[in-house]
């Protein structure tokens, strides 16, 4: 049975020489603040593990198909709903297309969704504190699409997450939201 430390070997090799955009930063650590959130929250261990492997689909030439040889069906599909079907599409649609897939989604993907984003809007408030507005320039879309989408998502994560852990994570989520979108 594989562990959260093969994922995070996995993971590690896959996101090699990747980083986070606009930054030094190497990539493998996003997924390892997603896992660590979620490791606070008591999660399971394929949850765990689906947060270490949630962008190796959509980033790095693994498959889906390799997922689930090396984790199983239970990971696989935890990994595949954190996946965005059609990259080739316009930014505005796939968000849309998140916005709608999250109103029906398992709260396992739920869980892994909202740690990802936490972690993202984390990083965004201190890009924003550290470079201000230069850093809407390093988005596909600035920071008046970003504003709706992360107000969309808190609306979502606050409605399907309503209790235990995923209710205080939607909670900070929101809150992280008000600082980097009211402060400009």
């Amino acid at each position: 049975m594989a562990t959260v430390f093969d994922a995070i070997e996995f993971a590690a090799r896959a996101h090699a020489g990747q980083y986070r955009k606009g930054t030094r930063i190497p990539y493998i650590l996003h997924p390892l603040s997603v896992a660590r959130i979620l490791i606070e929250c008591d999660a399971s261990d394929d949850v765990v593990i689906a947060a270490v492997l949630h962008d190796i689909v959509e980033d790095t030439k693994i498959t889906l198909a390799d997922v689930r040889a090396e984790f199983g069906d239970d990971v696989a599909r935890l990994v595949e709903g954190m996946s965005e079907p059609n990259r080739s599409d316009t930014w505005e649609n796939r968000k849309q297309a998140t916005l709608d897939y999250l109103e029906t989604a398992p709260q396992d993907v739920l869980l892994i969704e909202i740690a990802d984003k936490l972690d993202n809007i984390r990083g965004m408030r201190q890009d924003v504190e550290q470079d201000g507005a230069a850093t809407w320039e390093r988005f596909t879309r600035g920071y008046e699409k970003q504003k709706w989408y992360h107000g969309e998502l808190v609306k979502v994560f606050q409605r399907k997450l309503d209790s235990g852990c995923g209710a205080q994570l939607a909670e900070e989520f929101a809150r992280e939201v008000r600082a980097v979108f009211e402060s400009n």
